[in-house]
């Protein structure tokens, strides 16, 4: 507020004395012709040449302007502000003394007013731009050589003015469908073509980055005219949606290179948290805490004024990095942080006993589909019975609810991580039909940027020249972002009444082939030319699509259309918890396959076939 005050200060105090030295100059060149009124009546002209200039331009809005983003526009209301001072100062002369109304002298004083006021305008234009370009901490944009813009809006008329003081930056041309448009100019640049021209136009201007700049497009569109741009070998950036820009006059900064999440072609899931209420004073636990999901989850449960927030997590490295996260975040939040595994029921049940955790969200989890086929009977000790030791804690010490997150592979699995997701839905379904704790599940698909997803592996790959491995041509795989994902579990506490699998819709499924094509020509390459592509056949317990929800469970709605709610399945509790205990012996015997027990619980269980003949129990 103070910088702001000091700024206007200065503005309104520059206008001033730009509007004196006009009118002193004014008098001094017009001459003989104004020698009978000065210097007696120089007074009264310059008060209200001075003051209708400053109220002119205030009521022009010139003082709320951001120079550093200004251009025609603002040349023209200056112009149109200076025309009040000249209107109002002759019909005082002619009002306040006799004679002629000498309008020389008025559009001289007009001109120099208004060529004073650019200037200093645009001399505080470059000021500003250069000092932005020395304080700011916003990454530099790497947008050099001739530039595509793709609209001609707003966004685009901002980044053109941002980009255009630029000497290594030359903007060629603007794409925009709109028929009136093409054609035009905007700040100078040529409207060519429509999106269907992108291709055509990259070659004839030879461009070496294209810009999206259309924030309020819809995602489904913005994939179609992307995938188009990924045709051409230019670098590609994208400006944010418009929900996400703090600031729309700071579009330039926010310039980002496009991730091929850019692509998935489907709106983002928006939950409103104003839900989220139901944190507020609670003592909550997040076991995994220091993992993808376990750790956004802690950053959006600590937003909203838990009463001790606690992370449970075996790995103390991710535990460490995101309890300083949260310290530093959030100085005043009540955090705790336990090394410790779900598997010890020692350990899980003194967590429990010490610190009454009112709500859980159990992410403790074996995920990596691979590794657990290899190591079968970890998986189960770890999902299947650190999820049972959890769930039997927060049932008897009173916790209202439980969350446990699931995931899509426990719909008919095919490998042994999928199907010990599944078991841990019984678990807290039976534990539910008993319990006063509310025991709800969320089951959804891949998230972007997890760890040991397939994106992050493909960037890994393409920075090491290629090539790009995918198992299958044929495999397809939902994807949410992890926003998505925490905001599902989130809902899913709010909402819970207990035995509920919540589901997300998360639109269609995605080729991963076609999202390695894509991450290719996004960094300029030619798929299979430049960067080769090799199938490597399908891993063990992976199979080509992912379902999401059993067909016997039915779908229910919620307020929030994209989320359903799967309906508990009739569940033999006597039979589930037997084959436990036969699993808890089996489990440590490492020359044991515990599969066959699996499949007694989980009779969609499809065992490999290449060791179905080894199974034993």
């Amino acid at each position: 507020m103070k910088n702001r005050f000091l700024s206007l200060f200065s503005f309104v105090a520059f206008d001033t004395v730009a509007a004196f030295l006009s009118t002193l100059a004014s008098f001094l060149l017009a001459g003989e012709e104004v020698s009978f009124i000065w210097p007696s009546k120089f007074v009264f002209v310059v008060v209200v040449w001075c003051l209708t200039t400053v109220f002119s331009m205030y009521v022009m809005k010139i003082y709320n302007i951001l120079w550093r983003f200004s251009g025609f526009n603002e040349i023209v209301r200056i112009l149109a502000g200076c025309l009040l001072p000249l209107a109002a100062t002759a019909i005082a002369q002619k009002s306040v003394w006799s004679g002629n109304v000498i309008l020389s002298l008025y559009v001289l004083n007009y001109f120099l007013t208004a060529f004073l006021i650019v200037v200093q305008r645009f001399m505080t234009k470059r000021y500003s731009i250069r000092l932005a370009e020395r304080t700011s901490n916003t990454p530099k944009t790497s947008i050099t050589g001739n530039v595509m813009i793709i609209g001609a809006g707003a966004a685009g008329e901002a980044i053109i003015k941002e980009l255009s003081g630029d000497k290594d930056i030359k903007i060629k041309c603007i794409i925009d469908d709109n028929p009136i448009k093409i054609g035009q100019y905007l700040s100078g640049v040529h409207i060519v073509g429509g999106t269907g021209t992108i291709v055509n136009n990259a070659k004839k201007y030879e461009i070496d980055t294209i810009i999206f700049a259309i924030p309020t497009c819809p995602v489904i569109r913005r994939t179609e005219i992307l995938n188009i741009c990924g045709l051409t070998k230019c670098q590609l950036k994208i400006l944010p949606s418009l929900y996400q820009l703090q600031n729309v006059n700071e579009y330039v900064p926010t310039i980002r290179k496009v991730e091929i999440e850019d692509l998935l072609g489907r709106e983002p899931i928006k939950v409103n948290l104003d839900f989220m209420t139901y944190v507020e004073n609670q003592i909550v636990l997040v076991t995994g805490g220091g993992g993808t999901i376990g750790s956004e989850l802690c950053r959006q449960i600590a937003e909203h004024n838990p009463k001790q927030l606690i992370i449970f997590d075996i790995y103390e490295n991710n535990a460490y990095e995101i309890q300083n996260e949260l310290k530093h975040d959030y100085p005043n939040l009540n955090l705790v942080t336990l090394v410790g595994s779900v598997r010890d029921s020692k350990r899980i049940d003194y967590v429990f006993r010490t610190y009454k955790p009112q709500i859980v969200y159990h992410a403790a989890a074996h995920k990596h589909v691979p590794l657990m086929e290899d190591s079968p009977n970890e998986s189960i000790k770890n999902n299947v019975f650190g999820t049972y030791k959890t769930a039997e804690c927060a049932d008897r010490y009173g916790v209202k609810r439980f969350v446990l997150i699931s995931t899509d592979k426990a719909v008919n699995p095919t490998n042994i991580m999928g199907a010990s997701k599944r078991i841990c839905e019984m678990i807290i379904q039976t534990f539910n039909e008993k319990s006063e704790t509310e025991f709800v599940a969320v089951r959804f698909g891949n998230v972007l940027g997890s760890n040991g997803s397939v994106i992050p592996l493909f960037k890994k790959q393409l920075e090491q020249g290629g090539p790009l491995t995918v198992t299958d041509p044929n495999i397809i795989r939902y994807f949410m972002t992890i926003p998505e994902a925490v905001s599902l579990v989130l809902q899913a506490g709010a909402n819970a009444k207990g035995g509920e699998i919540f589901v997300l819709d998360m639109g269609q499924p995605v080729k991963i082939l076609t999202l390695a094509e894509n991450l290719i020509r996004l960094s300029g390459f030619e798929p299979y030319k430049d960067i080769a592509i090799e199938f490597t056949g399908l891993r063990p317990g992976e199979k080509l699509y992912e379902e999401l929800l059993m067909s016997e469970e039915g779908l229910r709605a919620t307020e929030n259309e994209l989320i359903h709610i799967g309906k508990p399945i009739d569940i033999d509790a006597d039979i589930l918890y037997k084959t436990l205990e036969e699993m808890r012996e089996v489990m440590y015997d490492e020359n044991a396959d515990i599969r066959g027990l699996v499949k007694q619980i989980v009779p969609t269980y499809q065992i490999p076939q290449n060791i179905k003949e080894t199974v034993t129990v």
